[in-house]
């Protein structure tokens, strides 16, 4: 099968988020971590692909050369649209990546223009005069502000974009969205004339979405949260580009073990953590303890529970603790000592039995997936908007993730996603 559309997203949680809001329609969606293999048959693509690389904060230059290639991937598998998908709280530096990418996708597409729409509004991100809101706070007073790898210190997206890309950045506002599809068509095009490449494009409702989606839909790249990809599978069969071509299968009855693996500081993660570690077995893992002895105490205690009781392992910590971790072991080693420790964990977990997991944090949630060999998954049905359960086959069994950005879910996130498992 050919593929309707393509979509590359900067980490893994992100694209799982988009999966999940794609499976709502009905279609079976794939989604790939990492690159996939360059000489895996043509025929074994989804109408829906996503391809999940891990390119958020990487340099710039990296991430071009992931995305090309993965647009390389897609693009011989007949993919003719392209959705590049970032954060709904538009994640990045003055260096990239989101700007960096979409005019190295442009590029590669022979296009001229795209939008940007990082709104998500069943998550509280929305856009309004081009300044981006979570909840009702701006998103340089949100705790994105102290964000461990991309402190977000303006709400501007026209001037977070601007310092990113080499062309010219413009705005179309929610009044000229509210006037309906034909309205926001001309004017994109009026803006294209003007020599406007890179176009931020306010939603604050479902409804914006849906009228961004279809004014855009014969753009051949488009960029965003997850949220604005929502319509695009109805509107790509109204118009006779995509043919029902299976049901969804029902999904796996998991009961082996389960595990809370946290490796995101984010507000609600913070919450999540707090509501569910004096239910189960915690177990808090420092940093600069793992800096000197690695993770010998925390598979230790890992080893003394039994599979089958749900347990915690967490590195989530408030903005004080992170900064101290930081200022002794810089900003790049603490996370990725973080990292390496609960990609390690999942392994060990997995060795023991466990089958059922929960990933807090998109690098996490990438070095999770990496360490178990993960390259394929099923998406199931959504815990939350934005984070769906998946499933993927290792070592011949059949493994339950649910991988979730920072700040998505409520605070009894890690208990509802296991329950929906008990009642599956």
């Amino acid at each position: 099968m050919s593929i309707v559309l393509g979509a590359i997203a900067d980490d893994f949680t992100g694209a799982t988020d988009l999966a999940g809001l794609l499976a709502r329609s009905g279609y079976p969606v794939s989604l790939r971590l990492g690159l996939p293999m360059a000489t895996e048959a043509r025929d074994n693509a989804a109408a829906f692909e996503i391809i999940a690389l891990k390119c958020r904060t990487i340099p710039k230059n990296l991430a071009v050369d992931q995305v090309r290639s993965a647009y390389a991937w897609l693009s011989a598998r007949g993919a003719k649209r392209l959705y590049w998908k970032y954060c709904s709280t538009f994640d990045s530096t003055e260096e990239g990546n989101i700007g960096p990418v979409a005019e190295a996708l442009m590029a590669e597409m022979g296009v001229s223009q795209t939008i940007y729409c990082p709104a998500f509004p069943e998550n509280g991100r929305n856009v309004f005069m081009g300044h981006l809101f979570v909840g009702e706070a701006l998103l340089n007073e949100s705790a994105m502000k102290d964000h461990p790898l991309t402190p977000m210190r303006d709400s501007s997206l026209v001037r977070l974009l601007t310092p990113q890309v080499s062309g010219k950045v413009g705005l179309i506002n929610r009044l000229t969205v509210a006037r309906g599809v034909e309205v926001l068509r001309t004017r994109l095009m009026e803006l294209a004339a003007e020599g406007i490449e890179h176009v931020i494009v306010d939603a604050v409702a479902n409804d914006d979405l849906s009228i961004i989606a279809e004014a855009t839909l014969d753009m051949p790249l488009i960029s965003g949260g997850s949220a604005l990809a929502m319509p695009l599978p109805a509107l790509l069969a109204h118009s006779g580009i995509i043919d029902k071509s299976s049901e969804t299968s029902p999904e796996p009855q998991i009961r082996n073990g389960q595990i809370v693996l946290s490796g995101s500081c984010s507000a609600m993660t913070l919450k999540q953590v707090e509501h569910y570690r004096d239910r189960v077995a915690s177990y808090r893992l420092d940093p600069a303890v793992l800096a000197e002895s690695g993770i010998a105490d925390a598979l230790k205690w890992l080893q003394e529970y039994p599979v089958e009781m749900p347990k915690l392992i967490y590195a989530s910590a408030d903005p004080a603790s992170v900064q101290a971790a930081q200022s002794k072991l810089g900003a790049e080693r603490a996370g990725q000592i973080v990292e390496q420790a609960l990609a390690d964990l999942a392994s060990a977990s997995f060795k023991l039995g466990i089958r059922r997991f929960v990933v807090a944090g998109g690098e996490t949630s990438g070095a999770v997936a990496q360490a178990l060999g993960i390259t394929k998954l099923r998406v199931g049905k959504e815990i939350a908007p934005g984070v769906p359960w998946t499933y993927a086959n290792i070592s011949g069994e059949t493994v339950a993730l649910a991988l979730k950005s920072g700040n998505f879910g409520t605070a009894t996130f890690f208990s509802d996603a296991l329950q929906m498992l008990e009642v599956a």
